[in-house]
């Protein structure tokens, strides 16, 4: 190999390192501005249950109402209003594992097989 070859394999190793840290970064910006601007809302998705592989129910609040739904590939059906009271509602401390978190656990999985 040529010193032309390595200069040329080590300018591709820098530009993917670089479009591998600038996909991260655009990644994290775009879902805290996600999760920004969906959390002042009057719509959020409860809890969600599959009954088939593309048919779920799920729970909503929409303002001060919780409603339960279903939802399929096409259509979305109002099922009822469900009382906020008869609902077990996890405390909200919205706690998003981390990529490292995810990742150790996966690790520690892998090496106890």
């Amino acid at each position: 190999m040529t010193a032309d070859s390595y200069i040329q394999f080590i300018s591709v190793l820098i530009i993917f390192i670089v479009v591998l840290v600038a996909t991260y970064f655009v990644t994290r910006y775009l879902a805290g501005y996600q999760k920004e601007k969906n959390s002042f809302g009057n719509i959020e998705i409860i809890e969600t249950g599959r009954i088939t592989t593309n048919k779920y129910i799920q729970i909503v609040r929409l303002g001060d109402k919780y409603m339960a739904i279903a939802v399929g590939k096409d259509e979305i059906t109002a099922l009822c209003e469900v009382d906020k009271d008869s609902l077990k509602l996890a405390d909200c401390e919205d706690h998003s594992a981390s990529f490292k978190e995810i990742f150790d656990k996966f690790k520690s999985e892998i090496k106890s097989k």
